[in-house]
């Protein structure tokens, strides 16, 4: 099963203390974790950030070593969360986010949205 990871999905390990990967396994179960370019690119730019944010956007980056980098996806939409959305559409995968504006348009689209509970542990969100 394909899990498409958007940027502060990535960086929850840092934010939260959480190990992802083995959380999504707990929830889900084998998985094949997916990002699109655009994900890689926003992370990047987080990196120069001072603090909190540039530190856990660093942790993302070394985690997105471990996904596939989806090649041309051939999507339409300009911002990132747009892509995210339009990606999930079209292949109908589970997405990780904490975005509530993201979130939302994935429930609207009928996608599937697994988010942090409380801080402290994922939960898949279907609405």
């Amino acid at each position: 099963m394909k899990v498409l990871l958007d940027a502060n999905a990535l960086m929850m390990p840092a934010q939260f203390q959480i190990d992802l990967f083995d959380e999504l396994r707990m929830l889900i179960g084998a998985f094949d974790p997916v990002i699109l370019p655009g994900v890689l690119q926003e992370l990047n730019g987080l990196t120069r950030a001072k603090g909190r944010d540039g530190a856990a956007a660093r942790c993302g980056l070394t985690l997105a070593e471990k996904c596939t980098i989806v090649q041309n996806p051939d999507l339409k939409a300009g911002s990132v969360d747009a892509q995210v959305i339009e990606y999930a559409a079209r292949n109908k995968c589970l997405v990780v986010t904490n975005d509530r504006r993201v979130r939302d348009a994935l429930f609207a689209q009928g996608i599937g949205v697994i988010s942090l509970r409380n801080q402290k542990k994922l939960e898949i969100l279907r609405r």
